[in-house]
C-alpha cells in the first residue's frame, strides 16, 4: 500500500464523538515514549502529522487521521500514564476502554513495544486485556535500529515465551520497525491493506 493522503480529522475524549463514517479503523497504542508518533509519521510520509515530543504522554486524546480517504489511523494515548486497576485490568484511561469496547469501526489494534527492553509488566497486562476482551491486535516492536539483530531476536523470543507462559496458544502477528531507518513500513502497510480488502468485500460491515 502507498499512502497518498493523510488528513487530521478530529481529537476528542468521547467515543460517541468519533467520526460517524463507516470506515475501518486501526488504533495505535503503547507505553508513553515508545516512539508512536515517530512511527505514525514514518508510515504516513509526514514529518509532523502526529506530534512528537521528548516528554512522555504528549498524546492525551483519541486522534483520528483519514488515510487515502478509505480508512482511519487512530492515535491513542500511551497507557503508561493511566490509572491501573488490577480488579478490572484497565491499564489505561476510561475513554480508551470505551473506545476499544464500543467502537464498532475498529478492526485491529497495534500495540507498540520498545524492542530494546525486556518484557514489561504493563505491556503484558495490556496485551492480556486485549486478548480477554476479544479485540484483534498485532504487536509492533519499535526502535529496531538501536540494537543488534541478535538482541532483537532474543527479545522477541522472550516475549513469545512470556505469552506462552500466560496461556496464549498462538502469538499475535508482530512487526519489527524503526522510524529512523524506515524498517517495517512496507510490511505493516501491506498487512493493513490486506485487512481492508477483506473488510470491503463484506458490504454489510461498512
Amino acid at each position: 500500500m502507498k499512502i497518498n493522503t493523510a488528513e487530521f480529522i478530529i481529537s476528542n475524549s468521547d467515543v460517541s464523538k468519533c467520526p460517524l463514517e463507516r470506515l475501518p479503523e486501526y488504533a495505535f497504542i503503547g507505553r508513553s515514549n515508545v516512539g508512536k508518533s515517530s512511527l505514525i509519521n514514518m508510515l504516513t510520509n509526514h514529518k509532523n502529522l502526529a506530534k512528537t515530543s521528548g516528554k512522555p504522554g504528549k498524546t492525551q486524546l483519541i486522534n483520528h487521521f483519514k488515510i487515502n480517504s478509505n480508512w482511519f489511523l487512530v492515535d491513542l494515548p500511551g497507557y503508561g500514564y493511566a490509572r491501573v486497576s488490577k480488579k478490572t485490568k484497565q491499564v489505561f484511561q476510561e475513554f480508551i476502554t470505551d473506545y476499544f469496547e464500543k467502537r464498532e469501526q475498529l478492526v485491529c489494534a497495534f500495540v507498540l513495544i520498545d524492542i530494546r527492553l525486556e518484557a514489561q509488566k504493563i505491556d503484558l497486562e495490556f496485551i492480556q486485556y486485549l486478548g480477554e476482551a476479544g479485540i484483534p491486535f498485532c504487536i509492533i516492536f519499535t526502535k529496531a535500529d538501536k540494537i543488534s539483530k541478535t538482541k532483537i531476536d532474543s527479545n522477541v523470543a522472550a516475549y513469545k515465551k512470556q505469552l506462552h507462559a500466560n496461556n496464549w496458544e498462538e502469538i499475535p502477528p508482530y512487526f519489527i520497525t524503526s522510524a529512523t531507518e524506515v524498517i517495517g513500513k512496507d510490511a505493516l502497510l501491506d498487512y493493513i491493506e490486506g485487512i481492508n480488502e477483506m473488510v470491503y468485500k463484506d458490504i454489510n460491515s461498512f
